[in-house]
């Protein structure tokens, strides 16, 4: 009998990592499908939500900030931010710290927008099944972030 607690030895983790991937994916997938089929309702692409979110989340921030943080190519998140300023949801406003790259923030209608999306993904989220713990959450997290430190050299661009 193993020690369920025991770190495993790299030739067990391995495939045991793989199973995650192999949730994830597709989990991934049907989260952004869910979120397209509601565009019709807010009007905001998995891209710009993506956007909206971060800089809630972060502040104001830059093109490639943004693109850092979400790993995703500077002109994917330079075209979702272009969509978030049609619509008045961003704004840009000057960089201190660097004159040519402008911090981008959201406007009084960009957290309405992200706060109703959001509250609508809790909803649905509140609908999940079973008795997840506290505990059961953390090692989730755990596992995803060690996964994700794993690729951080990936290069995006």
């Amino acid at each position: 009998m193993t020690d369920r607690n025991a770190p495993l030895a790299p030739d067990v983790l391995a495939p045991r990592l793989m199973e995650v991937f192999a949730l994830v994916g597709p989990l991934y997938r049907r989260v952004q499908r869910k979120v397209e089929q509601a565009e019709a309702i807010e009007g905001v692409s998995v891209g710009v939500r993506a956007v909206l979110a971060l800089l809630r989340d972060h502040g104001p921030m830059t093109v490639p900030q943004m693109g850092r943080a979400q790993a995703l190519s500077r002109q994917f998140v330079q075209r979702m931010v272009n969509g978030a300023a049609a619509r008045g949801l961003v704004e840009s406003i000057p960089n201190p710290a660097h004159k040519r790259s402008s911090l981008l923030r959201l406007t009084g209608e960009g957290e309405a927008v992200i706060d109703a999306v959001t509250a609508r993904e809790y909803t649905l989220l509140r609908q999940v099944r079973g008795d997840l713990t506290e505990a059961d959450l953390q090692a989730c997290l755990r596992v995803l972030t060690r996964m994700l430190d794993l690729f951080d050299d990936v290069d995006v661009d």
